[in-house]
């Protein structure tokens, strides 16, 4: 049994499960629901050794230690015995080793970070490694439950598997880099040109965005911003809110143009709460004059995209009021508490846990937080932030029943990577602490709701 709100079924019901939906998409029965799945397995070699590794990548479960390893060494023994050869063995063991690899980078790294894709090339180094890896993160996903596999999970997976296989096809050098940000321009100056956009201005938008704002969006979001961006400040407006639903990747894009101020994402976070909204991912940008291009991409509480007109305008009016200061967003949240969730929920312990990693990204330090998942929890986390005087570039939300793994990309107050380790322990320390006492406060609130 596996005794949390993530996982439906028990371990070997979920294995079951898993082979089951394996031998579906190898029919073709699920090219609608799983379309990258039915196109990786087509071309595949190793299908012997796929089956192999997911009946085996959860073996290990219950026996104490890193289920992974653990599971990899069984793998290594029990295959020959069941009539596999030398190069299977050492590819089912290498599966179950790093069968989480794929879905811990896509929902909890910064995709975007070069070193983060040459860290996963540098692990897998096979191209049919990496499509046996993916086919085995899909069906694993999926057979937890059918409410953990969604539209932008798949977005991110497909990303993360694109930017590795253009590595290990030999792409992504530093001069690399460059060129992709030129690419980046050059198309976009073209696209705003057939618009009918003034040269001016179109060398006036490609001076603003740093080299990583480039690499973040595709050119048809690149040339959305510079249209915003003209209109706002042909218009003089301090703050633009720009709300696109993408019902194919299942999220609803929201765009916020404004000046930056500390606090910001806290404050828009905020926002995005009290309007039941969940923050899957976002970026933040700084532009070279001062002025912020934060985009969050938001789910519902089921999982899907917003898209009705009404509540996309209250997601508009939300941020507004709450940038504007008509709206006292630290005061609404906690009121909103967490009196949504069962008191079965609040009966499950999930213990704060805060880990600051500087080998992740060269260029900044990653801070992932772990808590119970409630309104506010970013609003309260990125807030505390705030206080640290940390600069946020990115953040990846993941939730696994009612534990929350949100991770943030930071730096300094000068724009630099923090490598002083007492400073980054006094950062974990203060972050814990505000976490465990926010996660207080909202527990008392839910209980006196509860209560009355």
């Amino acid at each position: 049994m596996q005794f949390d709100t993530y996982h439906v079924f028990t371990v070997d019901e979920h294995t079951v499960e898993a082979i089951r939906i394996l031998d579906e998409v190898a029919a073709g029965r699920m090219a609608d629901e799983i379309p990258i799945a039915y196109e990786l397995i087509r071309g595949l070699h190793s299908r012997r050794a796929l089956y192999m590794a997911v009946l085996l990548h959860d073996v290990a479960k219950g026996r104490g230690g890193d289920h992974s390893e653990i599971g990899s060494e069984i793998a290594a023994e029990l295959c020959p015995r069941l009539g596999m050869s030398g190069e299977e063995t050492e590819t089912v063991s290498w599966l179950v080793l790093h069968h989480l690899l794929l879905s811990h980078t896509a929902f909890q790294r910064d995709i975007d970070d070069p070193k983060t894709i040459l860290d996963v090339a540098d692990i897998v180094q096979s191209p049919e490694r990496l499509r046996l890896l993916l086919l085995l993160t899909i069906v694993d996903m999926r057979a937890v439950s059918s409410r953990v596999w969604n539209a932008w999970k798949a977005t991110l997976l497909r990303e993360l598997y694109m930017r590795v296989a253009e590595v290990l096809a030999g792409g992504l050098s530093t001069t690399e880099r460059d060129v992709r940000v030129r690419h980046a321009k050059d198309v976009t100056a073209e696209i705003l040109g057939e618009e009918g956009v003034p040269q001016r201005d179109i060398e006036h938008f490609l001076g603003l965005g740093y080299a990583g704002y480039w690499l973040s969006f595709d050119y048809e979001t690149h040339s959305r911003h510079a249209r915003l961006i003209r209109e706002a400040d042909s218009r003089g407006s301090p703050l633009t809110v720009e709300v696109l639903p993408l019902p194919a990747r299942g999220v609803t894009e929201v765009t916020v143009y404004t000046v930056d101020v500390p606090g910001l994402f806290s404050k828009i976070a905020g926002a995005l709460a009290l309007a039941g909204a969940s923050i899957v991912d976002a970026r933040i940008h700084t532009m070279t004059h001062g002025m912020a291009l934060d985009t969050f991409w938001i789910q519902d509480t089921s999982g899907q995209a917003y898209e009705e007109t009404h509540r996309l305008a209250r997601l508009t009016s939300l941020i507004e009021q709450g940038l504007s200061g008509q709206l006292d967003i630290g005061a609404e949240i906690a009121r909103a508490g967490f009196g949504h969730m069962p008191l079965r929920m609040r009966a499950i312990h999930v213990p704060p846990r805060v880990v600051v990693d500087n080998g992740v990204s060269n260029t900044y330090t990653v801070i992932e937080i772990n808590g119970r998942d409630r309104p506010g929890l970013l609003h309260d986390v990125t807030a505390a932030m705030s206080r640290e005087n940390l600069q946020i570039a990115s953040a990846h939300i993941t939730t696994y029943g009612v534990r929350a793994v949100d991770v943030f990309y930071v730096k300094d107050l000068f724009g630099l990577k923090i490598t002083d380790k007492k400073r980054l322990e006094e950062i974990r320390e203060r972050l814990l602490a505000g976490l465990k006492e926010a996660e207080a406060e909202a527990s008392a609130c839910a209980n006196a709701r509860y209560s009355a």
